[in-house]
């Protein structure tokens, strides 16, 4: 069974449809014994750190989604919120994240001259740094939909998976055994995040 958590801080919806055009059924939930039998995971954000995080501490499901994921090991994706949700904190706020990556989520910090804006919103390249399921088939030219203005920063190199180039590299994606995120939204990124979540279900 795959399930999206559903803490209210995500656009369950469109996820949901998302997979169903793959051809894969997902359950959005909030309840802990349908996420003590999902197979995968998905922890979809949309918003800011602290009213993320402090969405899940009301929710009461960080104890089985922290059994799930770190003793269990079953195998999450977290999205664009989601994925800086699984760092230890973030500059946009003062609660702690799940800590799932040793890492910081911080806010763009662009060059004047650059000419570039904050939030990062449309359409941009991904940049495979590693071999990793999540983007096992993708050409060279995947295109993704990213809208944000805080990025995740990893202490470990081996766990940034795709990075993006905007004003500077950032990281886009992170891979660490079980645990993944993206800070695009592949439920809005057409063929591409169809691909890719079709390689996250598939494993």
């Amino acid at each position: 069974m795959l399930v999206i958590v559903d803490c209210g801080i995500g656009n369950l919806g469109s996820i949901q449809n998302m997979l169903k055009r793959i051809g894969v059924k997902a359950v959005v939930s909030s309840h802990p014994a349908q996420i003590q039998d999902a197979d995968k995971l998905f922890l979809p954000g949309v918003g800011a750190f602290d009213a993320g995080m402090a969405a899940l501490n009301q929710s009461g499901l960080i104890p089985i989604l922290n059994k799930k994921v770190l003793k269990d090991k079953t195998p999450v994706l977290g999205i664009c919120l989601g994925l800086q949700l699984l760092t230890k904190k973030s500059e946009e706020g003062q609660l702690p994240g799940l800590g799932w990556i040793d890492g910081e989520t911080v806010r763009f910090r662009l060059d004047a001259s650059s000419g570039l804006k904050v939030p990062h919103m449309g359409w941009n390249r991904v940049s495979v740094r590693q071999e990793d399921p999540l983007f096992r088939n993708m050409p060279d030219d995947s295109r993704f939909y990213f809208v944000h203005s805080y990025h995740v920063v990893c202490k470990e190199a081996c766990d940034v998976a795709a990075t993006t180039q905007y004003g500077y590299d950032f990281t886009s994606a992170v891979a660490k055994g079980n645990i993944y995120g993206v800070q695009f939204h592949p439920e809005k990124s057409h063929k591409f995040g169809m691909e890719l979540l079709k390689n996250f279900v598939k494993g």
